[in-house]
């Protein structure tokens, strides 16, 4: 066969038997174009540390800062009560606040910047203010047993014995509870502690009683409240806002006790220091001394007598 019967455009590998067959055919991997996504790259941990240290840093600072701004203030504090001391006549009585013209003058001297430490001035007011707000409570507990025995004659003992607690329990709880504490944190006195304690739960008690508000005990709690509300409405009405200001003492006292106790821990205060303090207090009391160096006197005589006696 001639070339002239070839096809010229004849796949020249068509009858090559050692050409594979096209159902083997495989296609070549074809790259792929689609671009390369980048993670974001996270915080490197040296800068991670940096920071920590930098934020811990900061911090301690400013805790130094507090801690001299403290003792700049209680400086400060213990500078004023000098200067208050050593002025001429001492220190003045400034509590109650009396007009120079009244017949009676203060009887207590108090400065809550002078005698109490930064760290307890807060506290003291809390229980000043306390003090204050049982006080107003009592003074309209009178106005609602005066009401009470308006509408109802037979309440006139409540009435007059709203009046009797009134004028016992303002100066008593002030001199009984209110001082020992102030006193106790200004001087760090465990016996203080120790007497604000005691007076304070019997305090207490009687808060409790007042919200109860037992007829004839001359209280407007819960209980008279909730009778005199059949007779009168606007009467009951009154009285229910006073038994509410009884119980807001009762739940106040309470918490300012537990938060007094968790400060009595952190002064260093026991029961051991009170001990020390009354038996130190007792020995020097002026009266205390003459008591036993008349007893000493009056023992010596008798015992020179005896044996004059005996000679």
């Amino acid at each position: 066969m001639s070339d002239f019967d070839n096809n010229p455009f004849a796949d020249p590998d068509l009858n090559n038997p050692f050409k594979p067959p096209p159902g083997n055919m495989r296609m070549t991997h074809v790259p792929s174009t689609q671009p390369a996504i980048m993670k974001p790259t996270e915080e490197s941990p040296a800068y991670t540390q940096i920071s920590k240290e930098h934020a811990l840093a900061q911090a301690e600072l400013l805790k130094r800062q507090e801690e001299v701004e403290r003792k700049a203030a209680e400086l400060d504090r213990k500078e004023r009560e000098m200067q208050s001391v050593n002025q001429q006549g001492g220190r003045k009585n400034n509590w109650p606040p009396l007009p120079d013209n009244f017949p009676v003058g203060p009887c207590f001297y108090q400065d809550f910047s002078v005698d109490i430490p930064v760290e307890f001035q807060k506290t003291v007011k809390v229980m000043y203010y306390l003090w204050m707000f049982h006080t107003v409570t009592l003074f309209l507990n009178i106005f609602g047993c005066l009401a009470w025995f308006y509408i109802d004659a037979t309440r006139g003992v409540d009435f007059v014995l709203s009046i009797l607690w009134f004028l016992l329990f303002t100066p008593c709880s002030f001199v009984c509870w209110y001082r020992p504490l102030y006193g106790a944190f200004r001087s760090d006195s465990s016996f203080r502690f120790f007497v604000f304690f005691f007076v304070y739960i019997c305090q207490f008690a009687v808060h409790v009683l007042q919200a109860a508000g037992f007829q004839r005990w001359g209280n407007c709690g819960w209980i008279s409240s909730l009778t005199s509300l059949n007779k009168s409405i606007p009467v009951g009405i009154m009285m229910t806002i006073i038994a509410a200001l009884f119980t807001a003492s009762a739940v106040i006292s309470l918490i300012m006790f537990k938060k007094v106790h968790g400060l009595y821990h952190i002064t260093g205060a026991s029961f051991e220091k009170a001990q020390q303090e009354f038996a130190t207090g007792v020995m020097s009391s002026k009266t205390v001394q003459t008591a036993a160096a008349n007893a000493a006197s009056t023992a010596a005589t008798s015992a020179a007598q005896n044996v004059f006696k005996g000679n």
